[in-house]
């Protein structure tokens, strides 16, 4: 039994927040959850844990990622700070470094990542490929990703490499092989497959024609879309009734009405915007059409290079119009609903265990103390990691 909690947030339909709080952890699962007064006997417990006054939130669901990668762009960060704007192209410089790394030395790094984002509250993580590019890199970026989560997405969709001399790949060809030799070894490792559907990657008919592939391979979709400006791609996911579209920065009206009717989760990425200096996604506009949003880092070595959802989180509440509460939620129970999860991001009995202890009285302040590492302890599955 964990108790002593201030204030205990478990997203439950009927208490979403409990003051006063204590929590009963059986196995790997949440077994009890309410008042402190109301709490089992000590007697009854195996353990208890006295957090001594701090909140508890469930564990981060970090539903975009990309951590499959060698090398950085420190250099190209440094540019666009100087005023040279984000471009896709960027991402072939990762994928040189990518194709050189060894096996040992991706699974060495997607480690670290994962612990950085785990020493941060973060107990779930979705992880892509798009670096390798090619049938053998695309294949064992995903199953070096698969070591550390279940949520792998094949993103052989990312841009169209460069051809034999060097020059523009080209796109036909390209979508060729991401629908046939590509996804046939990349799909044993995979549960989603995704398309960056954005001008200078892939159009709203290559995505449909790829998306298409992957569900016959048993792949669920999802897309990158409507980040470098208007177009086709958030549309295109709500008409496929796909779980999540993310970026969603350049939205219309019928964007939004589409994302509203379809139920698709708009999956916001802030840190993208901090890094790149475009606009912020307009989450208020998304949560007033009744849009149901998620929050995640997109850890990236190109555009966004950071592991913390914390950090995310106080974005989306400075920039974006959300509340703490709306950003914790999508930080949460919205992250499991971008990866179609009814088992993390919540603390309810039932829900796995994954917690995280914030050395504060309430979830507030993780927005209230931008930078600051409130989180003291997390758990995962039941125990502290």
């Amino acid at each position: 039994m964990i108790t002593g909690i201030a204030e205990l947030t478990t997203w439950d339909d009927e208490r979403p927040s409990i003051t006063d709080a204590a929590l009963v952890v059986e196995g790997r699962i949440v077994a009890w959850v309410g008042s402190a007064v109301e709490a089992p006997s000590v007697d009854s417990v195996d353990a208890v844990v006295h957090v001594a006054g701090r909140a508890v939130v469930p564990g981060f669901v970090d539903s975009h990622s990309h951590l499959v990668f060698a090398g950085d762009r420190a250099a190209e960060f440094e540019a666009r700070m100087s005023g040279t704007p984000y471009a896709a192209g960027g991402i072939r410089t990762t994928v040189a470094a990518t194709r050189a790394a060894t096996d040992e030395q991706l699974t060495a790094h997607v480690g670290r990542l994962v612990s950085e984002m785990q020493r941060q509250g973060t107990t779930t993580v979705e992880i892509k490929s798009g670096y390798g590019l090619s049938v053998r890199d695309e294949a064992r970026s995903l199953a070096v990703a698969r070591q550390f989560t279940d949520e792998t997405t094949f993103l052989g969709a990312h841009v169209v490499p460069a051809g034999p001399d060097g020059g523009a790949g080209d796109p036909t060809a390209y979508v060729d092989l991401v629908t046939g030799p590509m996804l046939d070894a990349a799909a044993p490792h995979a549960r989603w497959i995704d398309v960056f559907c954005e001008s200078g990657a892939f159009d709203a008919d290559q995505a449909r024609t790829i998306l298409a592939a992957g569900a016959r391979h048993g792949l669920r979709g999802r897309l990158h879309a409507n980040q470098l400006g208007p177009g086709p791609g958030v549309r295109l996911a709500a008409e496929l009734g796909l779980v999540a579209v993310d970026h969603c920065t350049y939205l219309d009206d019928a964007d939004v009405d589409a994302l509203a009717d379809s139920g698709t989760v708009a999956t916001l990425l802030p840190g993208v915007e901090f890094s790149t200096r475009q606009p912020y996604p307009d989450a208020r506009r998304l949560l007033d059409a009744g849009v149901s949003v998620a929050l995640a880092s997109d850890c990236n070595p190109g555009s966004c290079f950071t592991s913390s959802i914390p950090f995310c989180l106080a974005l989306a509440v400075r920039e974006m119009g959300m509340t703490p509460a709306e950003a914790l939620w999508a930080a949460t129970a919205g992250g499991a609903a971008a990866l179609d999860r009814t088992d993390v991001g919540r603390l309810t009995p039932g829900a796995a265990a994954d917690l995280v202890v914030l050395d504060a009285p309430d979830h507030r302040h993780l927005a209230y103390r931008p930078g600051v590492p409130l989180v003291t302890a997390v758990w995962r599955a039941g125990r502290p990691v």
